[in-house]
């Protein structure tokens, strides 16, 4: 089975919301405009409640089923933009300066939203669909947001589903990783403290800037002596501030970065670890240093049984030839893991003609996939929601 007929239809229309989103990005817990047209458009379309306001700016949908069964499945797309100045060169940009969809979140939504209009006018389910619009996944912690805001007791769901663009994948494959898929993610900010002096006189000083400089390779013994060799893991140093003028020995500087995990036990180890060296260079060269690290997310793990579910939707629509059960762990993170804390379900990719890699100023999700992923959602419904002969 390709795209649904019905949701083929209505591409020009999931074009025109996807510009009309991607013009207009919204950083994590500032889209009011973008859950607005999501809320709008659920009611347009006669979803049955919609309910917004959820874990701040996330936005709620159900729908009934023709059915009379009990059971709920959720679907899940993310609608925050990143703080990235767009340069893709399309007619659609960024209309909001230092703003830009450079994860294609917009592209989710919209899929999402397609799947919705076309379950209401069908209804060929036995059962309740659940649309999560969630905002802030991008490090905010906007899936924790909606379920400290009772999601899952305001919305219960017996499994719950997600989809992402994969850019730099095989345009029109599916592709999902059975058990940890995708990394847990800490970020750390080290602060030195040290003593400032004239450059001309380091002797002086007590250099925050070398001890800084020092952390960064010393923390990369982590990987390479602490980590065992087949755990997977990564440890970056993405930022280094310190200084303002050329003749001044900084008496101040800062580290941050993040580390990656599919283990709990890693994470302790490498969080361990690096507050050892932290320590033992504060001592060594007389400093002050201070570690702090944020659980930012958990590992996101696909069930066994759903992920074969989610598979088999994907299939319907591109084909089995075009999905890959088998792909391999991803270090990037995602904050449906939390959910997936919650409730079991899967989270899968799908694969476009994209023109660079996501976080990128010159992203372009290549619009022909709206279509692909609204009929993936769509089945997963109709699959796990089936509606028999006696509805």
């Amino acid at each position: 089975m390709p795209n649904l007929p019905e949701i083929d239809a209505a591409a020009p229309e999931l074009d025109a919301i996807f510009r009309d989103l991607h013009a207009n990005p919204e950083i994590g817990l500032e889209e009011v405009r973008t859950a607005g047209v999501v809320a709008a458009k659920l009611r347009e379309y006669g979803v049955d409640e919609v309910h917004e306001g959820v874990g701040k700016t996330g936005v709620v949908g159900l729908l009934r089923g023709r059915g009379q069964g009990n059971r709920r499945v959720g679907l899940r797309a993310d609608m925050d933009a990143l703080p990235i100045q767009e340069a893709s060169g399309v007619d659609y940009a960024s209309r909001n300066a230092g703003k830009m969809h450079a994860c294609g979140h917009d592209g989710h939504t919209t899929m999402l939203l397609g799947a919705a209009k076309y379950l209401a006018a069908s209804r060929n389910f036995d059962g309740t669909a659940v649309f999560i619009f969630q905002p802030a996944e991008e490090g905010l912690g906007g899936a924790r947001g909606m379920i400290a805001d009772g999601l899952f007791q305001r919305f219960p769901v017996d499994e719950v589903y997600g989809m992402h663009n994969q850019p730099t994948g095989k345009p029109g494959q599916a592709t999902i990783c059975r058990g940890p898929a995708m990394a847990g993610a800490s970020f750390f900010d080290i602060a030195v403290s040290g003593k400032g002096s004239h450059a001309a006189m380091p002797h002086q000083s007590r250099d925050a800037l070398v001890v800084a400089s020092g952390l960064v390779g010393q923390f990369q013994t982590v990987l390479g002596r602490n980590v065992a060799p087949l755990d997977r893991a990564v440890l970056s140093v993405t930022q280094i501030h310190a200084g303002s003028a050329y003749n001044v020995v900084p008496e101040t500087a800062v580290l941050a970065g993040t580390i990656r995990f599919f283990r709990p036990e890693v994470r302790d180890l490498m969080q361990s670890r690096m507050r050892d060296i932290c320590d033992g260079m504060a001592r060594a060269f007389g400093v002050a240093i201070t570690v702090e690290f944020r659980e930012i997310f958990d590992v996101l793990v696909n069930d066994e049984d759903l992920t074969d579910a989610w598979a088999q939707a994907a299939a319907d629509v591109v084909g089995q030839a075009q999905v890959d059960t088998e792909s391999e762990p991803f270090t990037g993170s995602e904050d449906f893991a939390d959910m997936l804390q919650q409730v079991p379900g899967a989270y899968g990719n799908l694969g476009h003609a994209g023109t660079v890699p996501l976080h990128n100023p010159g992203f372009v999700l290549d619009p022909a996939i709206l279509p692909v992923g609204a009929s993936i959602y769509a089945r997963l419904i109709e699959r796990r929601l089936p509606l028999g002969d006696a509805a």
